[in-house]
């Protein structure tokens, strides 16, 4: 009789304390959880995407609070008197599946939706499964048009370049190779110096946390190239690195997902890498055709010990 007499008191005590945490200590109202087949990373990347769609078609405003490592970030949403954050936490399950768990709180409606949301299918259960699930969708419509696969351990080629240093946030470095890639061509061209290769996008910094890059957009050259000075256009070689390889085949705008598919396999692996990748675009996008068919090679320098 005394021992059950204590177990009730134990089970009480440990329910109230449930109780307690759940209704006003527990940081979210209530929780989503999907898998998607792809790295943390392009995750990350297409909820700021995402956040910025609702702002264009929802009028709902997101700001950034929290992130780090591309696989968390802390959101507040403001729109009209609404009031919500929603935290994102995305954790790599294995080369290609990533599990996301959304914690979602109105501030406004909190004890409400805590109260109702495991039992009802209240109005603020549904708008935000209807919402999650959209970003989902939305996002495995983005992963259709691209594929890595991951190399294993590889070696790059040294290659003499013709180059131009370049910066811009880690989204938009596609654009702004385009839009500088008549500067370093018309100028090999006016110099009758012959490009003997494919391009390469060589990353010198990668800031996490501002998502910027600092990058040499480069041609190779023959390296008997007489050298030409000018303030815009340099010349050097690329040296050959070791490290981890991905194949990329896809559009060169999203070409980053790649590198979040080798940072996650080095995670999982224990592999410590530099986090400046080396981009070899093997195909030409003026030319069109299927995106699919897009290769690129991408390398990770292995940390230096």
């Amino acid at each position: 009789m005394i021992v059950r007499k204590k177990y009730i008191i134990g089970f009480s005590a440990f329910f109230l304390l449930f109780i307690a945490w759940y209704l006003f200590i527990k940081k979210s109202d209530y929780c989503i959880s999907f898998k998607v087949n792809t790295a943390t990373g392009t995750v990350f990347q297409g909820v700021q995407e995402w956040s910025a769609t609702q702002l264009l078609n929802q009028k709902e405003n997101y700001t950034i609070l929290e992130k780090r490592n591309f696989d968390f970030i802390k959101q507040e949403m403001k729109k009209g008197n609404s009031y919500m954050e929603y935290t994102w936490e995305m954790k790599s399950i294995n080369d290609s599946i990533t599990a996301v768990t959304v914690g979602i709180k109105d501030f406004d409606n909190s004890l409400f939706n805590r109260l109702t949301a495991p039992f009802y299918r209240t109005k603020f259960k549904v708008e935000q499964i209807k919402k999650i699930t959209d970003f989902k969708n939305g996002l495995n419509n983005h992963i259709k048009n691209f594929k890595v696969k991951i190399d294993g351990e590889g070696t790059s080629q040294e290659t003499f370049v013709a180059y131009i240093s370049l910066k811009s946030i880690l989204q938009e470095k596609a654009q702004t190779m385009i839009a500088n890639d008549a500067i370093i061509t018309g100028f090999l061209q006016q110099n009758n110096i012959k490009i003997i290769g494919s391009p390469y996008l060589e990353i010198q910094s990668w800031d996490l946390d501002k998502e910027t890059i600092n990058f040499n957009y480069c041609f190779p050259i023959d390296k008997s190239t007489k050298i030409i000075e000018n303030e815009i256009i340099k010349f050097k070689t690329l040296p050959a690195l070791k490290g981890l390889e991905a194949t990329y085949y896809g559009n060169f705008r999203t070409s980053d997902r790649a590198w979040f598919a080798l940072q996650d396999y080095a995670k999982k692996n224990d592999i410590k890498l530099e986090n400046k990748p080396l981009e070899h675009f093997l195909a030409n996008p003026f030319n069109g055709g299927d995106e699919l068919e897009w290769e690129t090679k991408i390398i990770i320098p292995f940390a230096k010990k």
